[in-house]
C-alpha cells in the first residue's frame, strides 16, 4: 500500500469518506477508525493529515460549502440578465431540493453544529457571504440576502414535503422576492 507522501488522493479520500459517514451516521458516528476503514487507509493516515476530528471535520464540512457554493457559480455563472438569473435560481431551487439525500443531511448536520459552535457558525457565515455573491452579480446585496434565504428555504421544504410544491410556485416567490414579473397564472 502507497504512504501518505505516494498517494496523492489519500486526502480526499479520508475528506469523502468523512463526509459520506456524516450523511450514514451523523457526526456521533464519526471516528477516525470508522473514517479510515471507509477510505481504506491505514488508521495512522488520519492523524499524517488532520490534527485531530475536530480538524477533520472543518475540513469536510468545507468541502461541502465549497461544492454548494460552486453549484450556486454554474447556475448563476450563465445568466446575461435578472429574468435569466431568476430562472437560474429556480432551476438551483429544484436543484438542491431534488438532489441527493446526502446533501440535506450534510447541510443539516452542519447547521446543528453551528448552532452549537462558533468555529462552525463562521464556517457557515462564510459559505453564506460566498452564497450570495454569485447572487449578487444579478441582485442588489439586500435582495441577495433575502433570496439566499429564500433558497435555502424553499429547497428544504421541497426536499421534506411529501407533496412538494412545482416550479410555477417557486418561480412566484423568486419574482416576488427579486421584484421580477408576475408569472402567468400567478396571484399577485
Amino acid at each position: 500500500m502507497a504512504t501518505g507522501h505516494t498517494d496523492p488522493q489519500r486526502r480526499e479520500r479520508i475528506i469523502a469518506a468523512t463526509l459520506d459517514l456524516i450523511a450514514d451516521e451523523g457526526l456521533a458516528g464519526v471516528s477516525h477508525r470508522k473514517v479510515a476503514a471507509r477510505a481504506g487507509v491505514p488508521l495512522g493516515s488520519m492523524t499524517y493529515h488532520f490534527r485531530g476530528r475536530e480538524d477533520l471535520l472543518r475540513e469536510a464540512f468545507t468541502r461541502f460549502a465549497d461544492g454548494v457554493v460552486a453549484t450556486f457559480d454554474v447556475h448563476l455563472g450563465g445568466a446575461a440578465d435578472a429574468d435569466e438569473a431568476r430562472a437560474a435560481v429556480v432551476d438551483l431551487i429544484h436543484r438542491l431540493s431534488d438532489g441527493p439525500q446526502r446533501d440535506l443531511v450534510l447541510t443539516h448536520e452542519l447547521y446543528t453544529l453551528a448552532a452549537r459552535e462558533p468555529a462552525y457558525r463562521e464556517l457557515t457565515r462564510e459559505w453564506m457571504r460566498r452564497s450570495r455573491v454569485c447572487l449578487e452579480r444579478h441582485f442588489d446585496p439586500a435582495t441577495a440576502r433575502q433570496l439566499d434565504a429564500l433558497i435555502e428555504g424553499l429547497a428544504l421544504h421541497r426536499a421534506l414535503d411529501t407533496d412538494p410544491h412545482d416550479r410555477a410556485l417557486t418561480a412566484e416567490a423568486v419574482a416576488r422576492v427579486t421584484g421580477g414579473p408576475a408569472r402567468p397564472g400567478s396571484a399577485a
